[in-house]
Order: C-alpha cells, then structure tokens, then sequence
C-alpha cells in the first residue's frame, strides 16, 4: 500500500462524510442558512467554532511561520489567542442578545441608518474576501501536493468543493460538517508531534519537549539556538521585528479577531445568551489543543529540516524532498558546485541554496520524521479540513452580506425567503469566483501574513464600531459611519500601497508593516468617529435604550 493511496482514502472518507452531512443538513429556510435555526447545542457550536477559527493560517502556516522566524512567529499565537478572549468577553453575548442574524444587522440598527448598514456590507465584503484569499491558497497548497499538481489547479479543486457543501447547506449543513471537521484537525495535528516529540526529546507531550532536553541531555532550545547560530541564522529564542511593529501586529490581530463577522456569527447559532457563555467557553478548550500544540511543532519542524537536508548529497536526498520539488514547494541549487545542499543564514559566509515555502513546513514534518504512512495521511486530511472548514464560514458571510443585509435590506426589501436564499447561492459563487482568482495568485504567498491583513481591516472598521455601539449610548450615526469609513480606508489603501503598488519596506510609518497597521487605522476609527459625534446630534432615546438593554445581565433568547 502506497503513501498515495493511503492519503487518498483518508481524504476520501473525510469528504465523503462532509458531504453526507451537508446533504442530511440542508438549510430549507433562511434561519436555518443564516443561523442553522438558532438550536446549536453549546458543545457543537464550540467545535464548529473552533474548526471554523483554526483556518490554513493556524493548521497549515502558523507552525511553518514559528518554524522559520521563532520567537517573532509567537505574534500570531498571541494575537490570535488573546483576541477570542476578547471576543468573547466582548462581544458576543451582547450581540447575540441583539437578537440578529449578522453583524451589517447590529450596525445598521445601532446607528439607525441604511448608509451604515451599507458601509457595514462593505466592511464585511473587504474582511472575508481577504481572509478567504488566504483559505484558498491553503487549499490549492495542500492539494498540489497531494495530487502532484500546480497551486493553481489545487486551489479550483478545493474552490469546487466549498461551492457544493456552503452554498447547498448554509449555516445548517456548514456547523454540523464542521464538528466532523474539527476532528479531524485536532488528532491529525496532535498525533504526529506526540510522535515526532518523542523521537527529538523522548518525551510524549510536545509541550514538554520543547521546554525540556533533547534524547542527549542538552535543552532543546539551547540546541535549537546553537544549530542557527552555527548556519548564520539569528537565535531561535530572539526576537527579530522591532518591539513597536510587534506590538502593532499583535494588537491588531487580537482586535481583528474580535470584529471578524464569521466568528461573531457563529454565536447566532445557539439558544440563550447563557448558551453562548458556555460554547465560548467550549471553543477555547478545543482551540487551546492546537494552539499550545503549535510552537512545538514549528521547532520541531525546523530541527528535522536541518537533520535531513543540510549538507545533504544530491544522490542521498529523501524521497519527499523531489515530490515537494515537483510542486514548486521546494527547490535546491547548487551555488558552489559541490553536490551537497546548503541552508544558510543571512550572517553566514557561505550561499543558502536552498528554497522552500514557509507553508510547507506541516505537511513536510512527517516525511521528514519517517513516521507511520496512516499518520502522514491523517495529517494531509486535517490540512485540507482547515482551509475548507474557515473558507466555507467565510463564503456563508460573504453571501448573506449581499443576500439579506444589501438585497433584503436595503436594494428590495419586498424578497421573499426563496428568492433571498437563491441570492444568497448566486453571490456565494460570484465571491468564490473572486476568492479563487487571488487565491492563484495572492497578495502574499504566505498564507498567515495574506490573512493577517484581513485582521487588520476588522481591527479597523468592525471592532472599534461594535465595542462603541455595545458600550457607549452617546455614539450617533454620524460618528459610527466616520469612524468606520476612515479606519476602512486608511487600512486598506496602506496595504494595496505596499503590496501592490511598489512600496518599500523603508516607507513603512514608523517601521510598521502591513500586517500591524491595521492598528493605527483601529485608532483612527475611535478618534474620527469621537470627534464627530461631538459635533452632531446625539443619537435617539429608542436606540439609547436599545444599547441600555442589551448590556443588561439578565437571560434572553
């Protein structure tokens, strides 16, 4: 039995119960496509929330990124964990007292206006778009290496598959698809480091070897150092990005975290206020298993890539090294001519000549330690369950964004529940026909950092206006559109300058990049949206008293 054959019936299985549990879960109303019908049990929604939280980005690129960079890499660990504390802290539970179905819902009627609901639309459009851009590229990776096809190929391949089980199911069949696909993501994640811990440290918890010896004795992050050091690398343990641009980048993906509008809409899905307590609770348990998982892995990852290649003869390559070759994730020259490969460091005297992509790091960690065919195999189902399960929340906002809060709300308020869901299948097309397009050829090949910049477009736009429209009952109309608007657009023209129109890292304000800016634009949206309210009139007494409401602790549906 062959490692093809072996990851084929893997994958096989696992798609063959997404799509019987799309099909058994069909949505036929609108509250069951938008919120599955509102009767989430709190433990499912607490998978489906953590599977649709765990995208490529954390499954397949976020071990690669620790891998690579080390300490600098714990920015995404940081900023991502930190900031579902502060969604749930937060935001959901007042928002699902709110009672609607989406996030454009809450703005519109918090700062009674059709144009804030529009901006909202907006907002929610640039977010997921660029998120799912990430996805995609996620998908299209995995793909390519399973198939032995190009990234492009891949990614129509997965495009296809995230049509057929979003747009047929909608919130309903994507929850219940993804708790099956949450499953398969936390054992294909953990199983390989328990053994590829207990190979490197002897020890069985991934945990624990990273912060305790190697099989000689030695700590292994002191080995760990010393190995980079000895190539030229920078230590592994040190940080490389200034402490103000990590600061910005951390910051930003925790507030984009809590303004993200698939997340906050898996909250909609289950009965009580009381209820969401408990799922978020339940989600954190269940994304603590891979995140604290994450940074053992990526060390891990680094120590079998040096082992395996560096100073490597052409003729004593590993198998996997020319299938990752074929696919254009990796690729070796021979700069001095001596038949051996060399990976250096910038400090190091001698050519690096060799070249992989950060985002294949996971899925080349159990080639690289020989392990068990059914193990590598198990990992490539759980890295296509992450982009797939992330992509098709994402598709779900996408579609209800235009379908009921554009369509329904504001372009013909006379749609019937048919005729919305059959918009919301149409625009789910169209925004993965878009998806897949920069999902070929995206604004970053580095699937994390391609996602980090939708962090900071909701660290922007929706955080800063959902946290005033929950806890200040003076902000008005005028100041929640300013301030969105403002931190939208800042944002996005800071990272269409420096990604696409030639901007170079020595025009970085203050040194902060991309990634960390939305940031600014967080700040920005606060001070533009305070100021014009000051300067307008303040917003009625039924919405004060909305606001009022909601923050109330007592129990609603």
């Amino acid at each position: 039995m062959s490692q093809a054959f072996m990851n084929y019936l893997f994958i096989g299985l696992s798609f063959a119960i997404y799509i019987t549990i799309a099909i058994r879960s069909r949505a036929g109303s609108t509250k069951e496509f938008y919120v599955a019908g509102g009767g989430v049990s709190p433990l499912a929604n607490g998978m489906a929330t953590a599977a649709d939280w765990m995208s490529a980005a954390t499954f397949i690129s976020m071990a690669g990124t620790v891998a690579i960079s080390g300490y600098d890499g714990s920015r995404f660990l940081m900023g991502w964990t930190g900031g579902f504390v502060l969604l749930t802290v937060l935001m959901v539970p007042y928002l699902r007292k709110f009672g609607k179905a989406t996030v454009p819902d809450f703005i519109g009627d918090r700062y009674y206006s059709r144009g804030a609901r529009a901006i909202a639309v907006v907002c929610a459009l640039f977010i997921c778009m660029t998120y799912i851009m990430g996805q995609m590229r996620g998908v299209g990776v995995v793909f390519s290496q399973l198939f032995g096809i190009s990234v492009p190929a891949g990614v129509l391949i997965g495009a296809t598959i995230v049509f057929f089980y979003a747009g047929l199911g909608g919130m309903k069949g994507i929850t219940y698809t993804q708790v099956a696909q949450y499953l398969v993501m936390a054992f294909s994640y953990t199983i390989p480091a328990l053994f590829i811990a207990f190979m490197l440290t002897g020890n069985v918890l991934p945990q624990a070897g990273l912060v305790g010896e190697t099989v000689n004795g030695v700590p292994f992050l002191d080995a760990l150092n010393a190995i980079n050091r000895e190539l030229g690398f920078a230590e592994y343990t040190a940080g490389k990005l200034s402490k103000l641009n990590m600061f910005c980048i951390t910051a930003a993906l925790m507030c984009g975290t809590a303004g993200l509008p698939h997340v906050i809409v898996r909250y909609f899905t289950v009965k009580s206020v009381k209820a969401v307590r408990v799922s978020a609770a339940w989600t954190l348990l269940f994304i603590a298993v891979i995140y604290l998982t994450a940074p053992a892995v990526g060390a891990f990852a680094r120590v079998q890539l040096i082992e395996a290649l560096n100073e490597t003869a052409q003729a004593d390559l590993p198998a996997w090294f020319g299938a990752f070759e074929a696919t254009g994730q990796m690729s070796w020259e021979d700069v001095n001519g001596d038949g051996h490969i060399q990976y250096r460091g910038a400090e190091s005297a001698e050519p690096n000549e060799l070249i992989f992509g950060t985002d294949m790091m996971v899925m080349a960690n159990p080639y690289m330690a020989g392990l068990p065919m059914w193990v590598t195999a198990l990992l490539m189902a759980g890295c296509i369950a992450a982009a797939l399960s992330t992509a098709a929340g994402l598709l779900l906002v996408l579609s209800t964004s235009i379908a009921h809060d554009l369509m329904k709300k504001i372009l013909k308020p006379t749609l019937s529940d048919r005729e919305e869901v059959r918009w919301a299948r149409v625009a789910s097309f169209g925004a993965l026909v878009v998806a897949t397009y920069f999902g070929i050829n995206p604004p970053s090949a580095f699937i994390a950092k391609t996602v980090a910049f939708a962090f900071g477009l909701a660290a922007s736009s929706f955080f800063p206006t959902l946290l005033m429209g929950i806890f200040s009952t003076r902000m008005n109309r005028a100041g929640g559109m300013a301030g969105m608007s403002v931190g939208l657009l800042f944002t996005f023209s800071y990272i269409v300058y420096f990604q696409f129109l030639g901007g170079t890292a020595a025009e970085y304000w203050w040194g902060i990049t991309p990634e960390g800016i939305g940031f600014v634009g967080m700040l920005l949206n606060f001070a533009v949206a305070f100021g014009v309210r000051v300067c307008t009139a303040p917003p009625p007494t039924a919405v004060v008293e909305m606001v009022e409401r909601i923050r109330l602790p007592e129990e609603s549906a």
